[in-house]
């Protein structure tokens, strides 16, 4: 019987495609890829040749920052 304490892996946080961020945020691709390109959007995370997500988390953190930024409460 094995009697160290190991945690219990840690649950992945989701990832979000491209439709998922556009119904999200609000706003379309050109404009996610443009804010991305000028470090005003979460970069994508590359998950092969030809697919990107981004984190679930990263999103939140935006629309948080920008709720603030606005004079909203987050």
């Amino acid at each position: 019987m094995n009697t160290t304490n190991q945690t219990p892996p840690a649950k992945p946080e989701p990832l979000l495609r491209l439709p998922a961020v556009e119904a999200l945020t609000g706003l379309k691709k050109t404009t996610i890829y443009a804010g991305c390109h000028a470090g005003t959007f979460p970069k994508p995370l590359k998950l092969s040749a030809r697919c990107i997500a981004w984190r679930a988390s990263d999103i939140a953190t935006w629309q948080a920052q920008r709720l603030q930024a606005l004079g909203g409460k987050p």
